[in-house]
């Protein structure tokens, strides 16, 4: 448990990829089998104890000090688990016996959780602070370490000296403590078999164009197609196995079943889940939302929020693999199995017809349909080749839409930082023009640098009118206030705020300490936006 605890405070001090993946390496060489491939899973976000959840975990912490203390502490720290860590009185272990990862993960598993909450607290007694933020950690997920699972596949990768495209590919058919894999990466056994259906397919994916890269491309190489604002979702279906995931492998077919459902082929097809019904509607990314993160979904949402694939590329069809295929035959062969399926479940994204760079930039900052957010750019000769190689694919999104709006709420961040005020809540103006008022629009917590989050800070500190728990509220009027240019992707409407729209991805674009408040946007503004379908 040492060992791992190590690991985990390591990974949160090391800011460098690379430095990342070497201590990731270095762990899985060195630890033995079972307990890398419980640290993998839980890194992965594959490993479930289910006798352990934060609300016991605060239960117990109740226990043992006091909670006005607890609660002032976890708001100032901002993470639960290093909270507990440190405020939980130290025990009477001697820690002579250090327990392996196994054998934690195993007491916890037999447990159960009618036990689970002695079973914790024994081990928090015995553990030192190290110890004890590695074992929250471990039994609530969500590491929070800044190791995404895929930058943990890539330092299998690095150990084994092998490409991270097989091990994706791998992956769903393997499960922890994953001692075939490690046994395969270390030279000691074959290469694990894909004995399992409805694999993964790691996704190609687009650079950003920027006004140099378009100087030196030829637009007859190129063929242009839709960027659609919804989720990207890899649908395969293979010997009576149906499985939806989302870009990166996770498997999401528990929160569209009507979907799986109409799955009725041998294939991997590639696309963006959008909800609606084509070809004449479709839906916004926050319709979408109203189906993510679910493991259930009632019949009455499966009606109202219907979901479809918009289909961008055919990976795989009846056991033939179509990646080393040239773009324009795996087009056309998209084209030909599309019109097999059920149309209110799977529909062909159109292309773009152009001829020339300014044809495509108007076209991608005035598309047809609210729901595109620009143009993709496709080599015509380009295989399907996993990760991001910079040449055959460019996204060129269209440009962002800012408004003026004035700092309203604003509430202290998590980890390093959990001291800054660096949450904020905005709002435009609204009412006669004698007496306005401010509606909030939006939230943001990034776009801005270290040196304007401590300026920011410093104005919520001086400007704080009321205090509700973690959330102060600024001096926001026509003549004092702080405004704040937001830039966003897209307006929907909204009958879950009160100004009746929800603002895709808002960031703060830039400070106007130049500004008065009285000259921010007004809630017209936006609403003209929705009428327009602009946005």
């Amino acid at each position: 448990m040492r060992h791992f605890a190590e690991l985990l405070d390591r990974l949160v001090l090391t800011p460098s990829r690379n430095g990342k993946l070497r201590l990731l390496s270095d762990y899985f060489r060195a630890t033995p089998d079972p307990d890398r491939g419980i640290a993998l899973a839980a890194i992965t976000g594959d490993l479930d104890i289910a006798s352990v959840k934060p609300a016991m975990l605060r239960t117990l912490v109740a226990e043992r000090v006091d909670e006005v203390l607890f609660a002032y502490s976890y708001d100032y720290v901002g993470d639960l688990a290093e909270t507990i860590s440190l405020i939980w009185p130290d025990g009477s272990g001697s820690d002579d016996h250090d327990p392996r990862l196994s054998e934690v993960v195993e007491a916890l598993n037999r447990a159960g959780r009618a036990d689970g909450p002695r079973v914790i607290a024994g081990l928090l007694d015995s553990l030192g602070a190290e110890g004890r933020f590695a074992l929250i950690k471990l039994v609530t997920g969500g590491l929070r370490i800044g190791v995404s699972a895929r930058l943990a596949k890539q330092a299998l990768a690095a150990l084994g000296e092998v490409d991270v495209t097989e091990i994706e590919e791998l992956w769903h058919g393997l499960r922890p403590p994953y001692t075939e894999l490690f046994a395969w990466l270390a030279g000691h056994a074959e290469k694990p078999e894909r004995a399992a259906a409805a694999l993964f397919r790691p996704v190609m994916l687009a650079h950003p164009i920027e006004e140099a890269d378009l100087e030196r491309l030829d637009p007859g190489d190129f063929a242009a197609e839709w960027k659609w604002d919804g989720i990207r979702v890899q649908a395969v279906a293979a010997n009576g196995l149906r499985r939806l995931y989302s870009r990166t492998g996770d498997d999401i077919s528990g929160a569209f079943p009507d979907l799986v459902d109409a799955m009725e082929f041998d294939a991997a097809i590639d696309g963006e889940l959008l909800v609606g019904s084509p070809p004449d509607h479709t839906g916004s990314f926050s319709d979408l939302q109203q189906r993510l993160n679910r493991k259930s979904v009632s019949a009455s949402m499966r009606a109202r929020y219907p979901v479809f694939v918009r289909c961008y590329d055919l990976l795989e069809v009846d056991g033939e693999d179509l990646r080393g295929l040239p773009l324009l035959d795996r087009r056309e062969r998209l084209e030909a199995f599309v019109a097999t399926l059920d149309p209110s479940r799977f529909d062909l994204s159109p292309l773009v017809e152009w001829s020339a760079w300014r044809d495509l930039d108007a076209a991608r900052n005035a598309p047809p349909h609210p729901v595109i957010e620009g143009v993709m750019l496709k080599r015509k000769d380009s295989l399907y080749v996993p990760g991001r190689p910079k040449g055959p694919w460019w996204k060129w999104k269209r440009n962002p839409f800012t408004i003026d709006a004035v700092l309203m709420y604003a509430q202290r961040g998590h980890g390093k930082r959990s001291s800054f005020y660096s949450d904020y809540t905005f709002g435009v103006w609204t009412g006669d023009e004698d007496a306005p008022e401010l509606v909030p629009v939006g939230k943001a917590y990034f776009g801005f640098t270290d040196a304007e989050l401590a300026r920011i800070d410093k104005f919520v500190r001086d400007n704080t009118i009321e205090r509700f728990g973690p959330v102060r509220s600024v001096r926001a009027t026509p003549d004092k206030g702080l405004v704040i240019e937001v830039a966003f992707e897209g307006l929907a409407r909204s009958t879950r705020h009160k100004s009746g729209v929800a603002m895709r991805f808002p960031r703060v674009s830039r400070l106007r300490w130049d500004k008065p408040p009285s000259e921010a946007d007004r809630l017209q503004t936006l609403t003209a936006m929705l009428d327009r379908q602009t946005y």
